[in-house]
């Protein structure tokens, strides 16, 4: 394991370039408030990270990630186009592997420009590459943006788009729903006469727990919909499973989506995106053909990401996690803008897993 004052010392040699490129070097503080992470991600960031509580500010995080902070300081009081870099810990519980660090050293490179956002794409994963030099790395891409638009095609309802939307970031999760969503509901006699019933609370015991009648009522409204609902065609079926298929360099990709976009046309403005996308990766000097690609890339731990997706690992090393991430989140923007938004684009490397691979190559 590499020294800390190795890891600080390419940490600010990193950030350094990033700076040289244009980007104006920012600090976010280590507590963060806790109400806006868990309006971001739900109850489940308590998983993940370290909580404290303050008597005067209320709930408090220490800093999982700096994207969320900068974002905030950039739609409070940031200029446009603007790019920033940043650089320090983050941390993260580790509840099934004692092996991964719990803290880590991030720097990082976000652009919020809407000019060209592919071109903003390019910069991103270009300037994150060239960090990289001289590392053996695998860059994998994706794009959250089409499998989110073949979502919205699908012939369903809004409730159900919802929920799939909701579970993207959970592919178990996302699977189970869609598995239920292609068959008929449970229909069995003790449950459709519980939605039939004019009053389900007749018969009901005394009531305990958080949850009111009200909440209770408009869960079972709910179901009663979704029950109603016939299941999603075996040709939506086999849609979203030929998309969640595609891994190919990225231009065989490109030409396997415009075939399956022949038959869910929804997701034909998200492919134009990548393809623009990748001509601009190609202008910067990119080998997009042999660049990989995945429509399921992203799925597991890019939450607040909307559209590009990419990450640089370790060959042969499975067991690192990636030593790089990015991807585009101008949905965050929208959320944490409060009506404002800006297409923006950010990555963040690892320097103490660049050092790490840096000794084991020499």
């Amino acid at each position: 394991m590499a020294a800390r004052a190795d890891i600080l010392a390419l940490a600010a040699q990193l950030r350094a370039g990033f700076e040289a490129r244009g980007a104006r070097a920012v600090e976010t503080p280590i507590l963060q408030p806790a109400d806006t992470l868990l309006d971001l991600y739900g109850e489940e960031i308590r998983a993940r990270a370290y909580t404290a509580t303050d008597a005067l500010r209320g709930e408090q995080m220490m800093r999982p990630d700096f994207t969320v902070p900068v974002v905030q300081m950039h739609m409070t009081q940031g200029a446009d186009p603007a790019r920033y870099t940043y650089a320090g810990e983050v941390f993260r519980r580790q509840e099934h592997d004692p092996d991964r660090a719990n803290e880590y050293i991030q720097v990082g490179y976000e652009v919020f420009d809407r000019t060209d956002p592919a071109a903003s794409d390019a910069e991103v994963f270009s300037a994150i590459s060239q960090a990289l030099q001289g590392l053996s790395l695998r860059a994998a891409t994706g794009d959250i943006g089409i499998l989110k638009a073949a979502i919205q095609g699908l012939k369903t309802t809004d409730t159900r788009k919802a929920m799939l939307l909701r579970h993207i970031w959970r592919p178990r999760r996302f699977r189970a729903l869609f598995e239920r969503y292609s068959n008929p509901l449970d229909t069995a006699p003790s449950r459709a006469a519980l939605f039939r019933a004019e009053d389900p609370f007749a018969a009901a015991g005394p009531e305990i727990g958080l949850r009111g009648r009200a909440e209770i009522a408009h869960r079972l409204h709910a179901l009663r919909d979704d029950v109603a609902t016939p299941p999603l065609s075996q040709h939506d079926v086999a849609i979203i499973d030929s998309l969640l298929a595609v891994r190919e360099t990225a231009p065989f990709a490109l030409q396997q989506l415009r075939d399956i976009a022949v038959d869910i046309p929804a997701i034909m403005p998200a492919i134009d995106r990548l393809d623009a996308r990748l001509s601009a990766l190609a202008d910067r000097g990119v080998d997009v053909d042999n660049l990989d690609f995945e429509a399921s890339y992203g799925r597991t731990s890019m939450e607040y990401y909307d559209g590009f997706v990419f990450g640089f690992y370790a060959e042969g090393r499975p067991d690192l996690p990636p030593v790089a991430t990015g991807g585009r989140y101008d949905a965050l923007t929208r959320e944490l803008g409060q009506g404002a938004e800006i297409p923006a684009v950010g990555a963040v490397l690892r320097p103490g897993l660049m050092l790490e691979l840096q000794e084991m190559a020499g």
